[in-house]
């Protein structure tokens, strides 16, 4: 594992590709858990709905789809940060199930992409402005990762 994934601390020990692939069905039960009402409201003010973190999650999966692509198809490709909460200003009316769907579907086309991919190119380097040089192993971990902080928040407020 890489210092260089802000995520390294939500790894859970599975490899990351499992637990990419487990993703869309532990955020689908707890999406039944918390219920399409519940979904829409914030935990806490100034935090994000669970309906605007699976927004995020998709939104998140769309740009890795694209440094995953950059990555293999540029020689020393240098990643475009965004700021998640200028995106996020767009959520408003997107239910959680609509952003799911999108995940699912994005997910599935990424996991292909990494399956051909890995292990070949998992030290395929890729620059990020903020962090510094990173590989496309990285990136993958990175998604994990990702996933997994989410999904405890998301646990955090099916169990409230």
């Amino acid at each position: 594992m890489s210092s260089l994934n802000p995520y390294e601390r939500f790894l859970d020990g599975r490899p990351a590709e499992t637990i990419l692939a487990d993703s869309p069905v532990t955020l689908n039960n707890l999406l039944n858990q918390i219920g399409a009402e519940r979904a829409k409201i914030p935990a806490a003010p100034g935090k994000w709905s669970p309906a605007e973190i699976l927004c995020h999650l998709a939104d998140c999966e769309l740009v890795f789809a694209y440094r995953l692509r950059q990555t293999l198809a540029e020689d020393a490709h240098v990643i475009q940060p965004f700021d998640q909460d200028k995106w996020a200003a767009n959520y408003s009316g997107i239910t959680a199930d609509e952003a799911l769907v999108l995940l699912t579907a994005l997910r599935k086309w990424n996991l292909s992409l990494i399956h051909k991919a890995l292990p070949g190119a998992a030290g395929r380097v890729v620059t990020h402005p903020e962090r510094g040089v990173m590989t496309f192993g990285t990136i993958v971990e990175t998604m994990a990762g990702h996933d997994l902080n989410h999904i405890a928040q998301l646990k955090g407020i099916a169990g409230a």
